[in-house]
């Protein structure tokens, strides 16, 4: 009798957005991925914020401007560094202000899209969260990148969270190979195949490399690439 693998289940979702018609439309696409299943819907923070704690799905879509609590304060009540068991959560939204990146990802999203980003780099980013891994709309990535790298002045936006103390000890030239892909913005899956490792021995880096940096994410780990020359933008 031959045994067989079950296969794993679904990413689970939650959907928040004002706008039926774009709750309506990511869950028409995202259920009909095999490996995605929307669990809940909201069209406000509050109501987001009760279904996420009472569902506690891999992945919470969160539009920004929504009633009652907006998609970054929603943010920062799933994922904040005080959360103590935060949750995975990407910000989708039409406005692509630098004050609304900065401010999803220091409240602990570990993903930011615009809607016109379209439906497969919207599944990618599902995937992305729910594997631990983060995904920024390509168009906002290069200017976040940007901005973390020049000396701020008196009335810019929040940056996000930098790192700037020097590791409490030295990066291994691994480690420096694989902060680098993460500033880069690769997945772990893509930084195993570009480094010729295993997905394990990636994580293992990566849980070292926020170790020694008291870093609290993919973000800061990258935030402190770039601020020390461990990175470059791809031509």
């Amino acid at each position: 009798m031959t045994s067989t693998t079950p296969p794993a289940a679904p990413i689970r979702v939650l959907i928040a957005d004002d706008q039926d018609m774009v709750r309506t439309g990511f869950r028409f696409f995202l259920d009909a991925q095999p490996d995605i299943t929307v669990v809940a819907e909201a069209a406000d923070g509050e109501t987001a914020v009760t279904l996420a704690r009472e569902l506690r799905p891999d992945v919470c879509l969160l539009d920004i401007r929504m009633p009652k609590l907006d998609g970054l304060e929603a943010t920062r009540i799933l994922a904040g560094p005080d959360v103590a068991d935060p949750m995975r959560v990407v910000v989708v939204t039409t406005f692509d202000l630098d004050e609304y990146v900065y401010g999803a990802l220091r409240g602990g999203a570990c993903g930011f899209l615009l809607k016109d980003s379209g439906p497969t780099l919207l599944a990618e980013a599902v995937r992305a969260a729910a594997a631990g891994d983060s995904l920024v709309s390509p168009s906002v990535t290069v200017r976040l990148l940007r901005h973390v790298t020049e000396v701020p002045e008196p009335a810019t936006a929040p940056r996000p969270a930098a790192v700037t103390e020097p590791p409490a000890e030295p990066l291994t030239e691994r480690e420096l190979d694989v902060v680098r892909l993460v500033a880069l913005g690769r997945t772990n899956n893509e930084i195993a195949a570009e480094l010729y490792v295993s997905l394990s021995t990636v994580k293992t880096h990566l849980s070292s490399v926020q170790l020694k940096l008291a870093a609290r994410n993919r973000v800061e780990i990258a935030a402190w690439a770039w601020q020390n020359g461990h990175a470059r933008p791809e031509s």
